[in-house]
């Protein structure tokens, strides 16, 4: 692959994975709205272990307390409030995991379509306008309940159509629990980390498979690139989604929709 397609690829993921707007759905519309051939499932899944790598380091203090509350290393109340973060987490990756097991490789190969991104776009980000519009903040993520972790696991399941948002579907679901805008975000980034740890290492195995060191050069490239810009993509959410809520995302995803089904009428 030329350089500028792997730098491309690779700002795209780190931009998107964990805003609520798709990182699969825009890694898929790249090529079909490029004319460059699809990178297939190796480059993808390098961007995601970037993404990762960054969501690790940036939520690096919140993953050694749930560590120390699980080895129950400090305080009674420190030792609690992790020990519930981390059941909490559990609770919400099982029914993603189970399902990604089943269905992950139909759903990446039969429906990466234009039309299957453009509805997913658009309904998922009138839902999670509809859920940050209505929904009145009512609990943090301490305040979760294990129904709440249930809810929110169930609707990451939805994740797999591509276009639909993994961190959007998840935030859609957590403000629709009473989650506030902060919290929803902050779970729904440490809930990425057993789901994209998940992918990552099945698709690992088919990319140590191939034996190709050319792919396996631009993988190492996209991931790094994937790493920086997606740590500084999670800082700046992190810092404003507080006071800019998701409103900017929703209009971003119908705008995007819109121009896709004319895309698609078109061609």
């Amino acid at each position: 692959m030329e350089i500028l397609q792997i730098l491309v690829l690779a700002i795209v993921q780190g931009v998107t994975e964990f805003l609520p707007i798709s990182s699969s759905g825009h890694l898929v519309l790249v090529p079909l709205l490029t004319g460059w051939p699809d990178q297939g499932l190796m480059l993808d899944v390098a961007t995601h272990v970037g993404s990762l790598l960054a969501v690790i380091a940036y939520f690096r203090t919140d993953l050694i307390e749930i560590l120390q509350g699980v080895f129950k290393i400090g305080t009674e109340t420190e030792v609690k409030e992790a020990r519930l973060l981390f059941r909490h987490l559990v609770i919400a990756s099982v029914p993603a995991i189970l399902a990604g097991g089943a269905l992950f490789y139909i759903l990446q190969t039969d429906m990466r379509s234009l039309l299957m991104i453009a509805s997913t776009t658009l309904i998922f980000g009138v839902l999670l306008g509809i859920s940050d519009k209505f929904c009145k903040d009512k609990k943090t993520v301490s305040g979760m309940s294990n129904w709440d972790a249930l809810v929110i696991g169930l609707f990451q399941i939805l994740a797999l159509l591509p276009g639909t948002s993994r961190s959007g579907v998840t935030m859609t679901a957590a403000r629709f629990c009473g989650v506030d805008r902060k919290g929803a975000a902050r779970f729904s980034m440490l809930l990425s980390i057993p789901v994209i740890l998940g992918a990552g290492v099945v698709l690992t195995f088919d990319l140590l498979k191939a034996e190709n060191v050319d792919l396996g050069l631009d993988a190492l490239i996209t991931g790094v690139v994937s790493f920086g810009v997606a740590y500084l993509v999670i800082g700046l959410l992190m810092n404003w989604i507080g006071r800019i809520g998701f409103m900017p995302f929703v209009i971003y995803r119908v705008v995007l929709a819109c121009g896709l089904f004319g895309f698609y009428l078109l061609t």
